[in-house]
């Protein structure tokens, strides 16, 4: 197995964790599709714009060295309907005989405007590092975000995108519920596991070193994902400031989910895996929308334990603010995490 064992134990008791159902935001159906038809309309429009600014260039060079210096040696030294049941992996047979030009067959820049809800286990606070691991066994993943404003075109540099997932038995890091884990842990509240910040560079490119996340009842697989404009690093590696531009889950293909599934430690949940077509913010992200929240997708070597680069491109409005739709469970502090008294969750 890829990720050390010795930690595993340590999880076996949280196998039939669950967190509760995500509490739906504020936003109207109506809302959200007007949103998304406005802006897959400018994003669009910003096809040609990005292709003569080479973005979508420097995106599959990237991508294509990512992926070729990344097989195999990257965490360890060797040793609604259409959308859902739509394919999004990528083509990319890697070996070290791969061309380049074939190592991107679909366009690289798949750019989708998911608005959705924070679910239940945000957390402040949370440290800007790339790697968000902290010795939690799965399968390895690359995660590679690009943001795009749509009302520019232009890539989006210095917005700081904030990801978390649950574990690979499915719980959280960073909270203490009776719906997620031993709601009687309360160490879990200073766990830091798969969170994190990252800030973009001039293309609007951030990337973490994560694990596939489990799964838990009443929801497909996702990751979750806040993105900040306009705030400042603190002296003590966190963010304050800004406001939150964007809100939304990402989802990765079921066959996908099945493959990892099949692997130790996640094949130790009992819980029943809820699938894609009947998870409710699929629902909401993909309906009466060309809206597509999927990560694309790679294996980094001949297996799934070899490692996924999962990638994604996503519309911004840097002008808008949904720091009221988001409400956080608990805040990082230097001594530990505080539960959030006031959360509606």
């Amino acid at each position: 197995m890829i990720f050390a064992k010795a930690t595993v134990l340590a999880l076996s008791g949280l196998s039939l964790a669950h967190p509760g159902v995500h509490e739906p935001n504020s936003y109207s159906s109506m809302a959200k599709r007007h949103f998304l038809h406005d802006a897959r309309r400018s994003l669009d429009l910003c096809a040609d714009h990005l292709e003569k600014r080479g973005v979508n260039e420097r995106a599959q060079a990237r991508r294509a060295a990512i992926i070729e210096a990344n097989k195999r040696h990257y965490f360890f030294p060797r040793d609604t309907e259409t959308t859902v049941n739509k394919t999004h992996h990528s083509s990319l047979k890697v070996s070290p005989n791969t061309p380049e030009s074939e190592l991107f067959s679909k366009n690289p820049v798949c750019i989708l405007a998911p608005e959705g809800e924070v679910g239940p286990f945000w957390v402040k606070g949370e440290l800007i590092r790339s790697d968000v691991r902290d010795g939690e066994p799965g399968i390895p993943i690359i995660l590679d975000g690009q943001f795009i404003d749509i009302n520019t075109c232009e890539p989006i540099k210095d917005l700081y995108w904030d990801v978390w997932n649950c574990n690979s038995t499915g719980v959280y890091s960073g909270v203490q519920s009776d719906s997620n884990g031993n709601g009687d842990d309360a160490s879990n509240l200073d766990k830091t596991f798969l969170r994190g910040i990252q800030k973009t560079d001039s293309d609007g490119v951030a990337q973490f070193k994560t694990i596939f996340p489990g799964h838990y009842s009443g929801r497909a697989t996702h990751v979750h994902v806040i993105a900040h404009t306009d705030a400042h690093v603190l002296p003590n590696n966190t963010l304050t400031g800004g406001h939150v531009s964007h809100v939304g889950q990402l989802f990765f293909d079921q066959d996908l989910i099945t493959m990892v599934e099949a692997t130790y430690p996640y094949n130790t949940s009992t819980v029943d895996i809820t699938k894609n077509i009947d998870d409710h913010v699929v629902q909401v992200e993909t309906a009466d929308s060309t809206s597509d929240p999927f990560f694309e997708y790679a294996l980094l070597g001949d297996s799934i334990e070899d490692g996924i680069f999962g990638w994604v491109t996503l519309g911004i409005n840097t002008t808008a603010s949904h720091d009221s739709d988001v409400s956080y469970a608990a805040f990082l502090t230097k001594n530990g995490g505080v539960k959030n008294g006031d959360s509606s969750f």
